[in-house]
């Protein structure tokens, strides 16, 4: 299967080789890789530079979103323009972040699992990360049927159905969501262990804890639901204060008349089945 890449980057010469080195080492290589330079001022655009010159796979793109480190919308934006530079001639797309290692068979084992199952839309492995000993560790705070953000792969049907990704924090819930509407299955794979080199949130602005509430509004997920999401990631966070942040970004965005991200009848799908899943888990 033919396969393209975009990674958004901003400042990651710590990270970005050993993300492409482990690209190159794929034993099914991806057609194209876009690499976008996302306002850095280290040495990312040299290591981009470096190898482009080793594989006529890598491209480049230059571009400004931000300055800001923000969740969500700087890292979408990067997207959205690299993604500007690609055809539709693709099996699968994969939105990747700059501080990853995959393993080798990473995605031959995706393809496998979009040629083998038509029916999934998304899929992906799972994060692990270093814990203070240096032992890799699973990191995975959300349910085992969510695909992170951080490795995104999408069939081609499933992107165009959803209208490629929204440029806010909660992307990469909404995606999900409204694969869901449109039919599509999310797949993750066990066996797909990914290391993620930077621990998720280090680089954030400290405004950013406000946007997870202000996502649940405009997903349109409603008081109750937004409230039982904000105590289960609190709950899993150990973070008392995400309730607060939370409802605080929630009402908020209620306030100041967010836009959208989703339609009334996308929003009364979601609510669904997110009560569905709630009872679900209770039961």
């Amino acid at each position: 299967m033919k396969y393209y890449v975009v990674i958004p980057a901003h400042n990651e010469e710590e990270f970005l080789a050993d993300t492409l080195n482990s690209l190159l080492r794929q034993s099914l290589q991806p057609a194209k890789v876009v690499l976008v330079n996302d306002n850095s001022t280290d040495g990312t655009e040299g290591i981009m530079e470096q190898f482009m010159g080793l594989s006529p796979i890598f491209n480049k793109l230059d571009t400004h979103s931000s300055d800001a480190h923000m969740p969500g919308s700087k890292v979408i934006d990067a997207f959205t323009k690299g993604l500007a530079l690609l055809d539709t001639d693709y099996d699968f797309l994969v939105k990747l972040d700059a501080d990853l290692i995959l393993p080798d068979n990473y995605f031959e084992k995706i393809a496998y699992i979009f040629k083998g199952q038509p029916n999934v839309g998304i899929a992906g492995g799972f994060v692990y990360e270093k814990d203070a000993k240096g032992q890799w560790k699973l990191n995975h705070p959300m349910d085992k049927n969510h695909v992170r953000g951080a490795f995104k792969a999408y069939s081609r049907a499933c992107f165009k159905a959803i209208g490629g990704l929204r440029n806010a924090m909660g992307w990469d819930t909404v995606d999900e969501l409204l694969a869901a509407y449109h039919g599509y299955d999310i797949y993750t794979d066990e066996h797909l262990k990914v290391k993620h080199l930077r621990p998720t949130g280090k680089a954030y602005d400290q405004k950013a804890k406000l946007l997870q509430g202000q996502a649940m509004y405009r997903m349109r997920y409603g008081f109750t639901i937004s409230l039982i999401a904000s105590l289960k990631m609190a709950f899993k966070q150990g973070k008392l204060k995400a309730v607060t942040d939370n409802m605080y970004g929630y009402f908020e965005a209620k306030k100041e008349e967010r836009p959208f991200l989703v339609t009334p009848e996308e929003g009364k799908f979601i609510r669904r089945l997110r009560w569905r899943n709630i009872k679900r888990k209770l039961l």
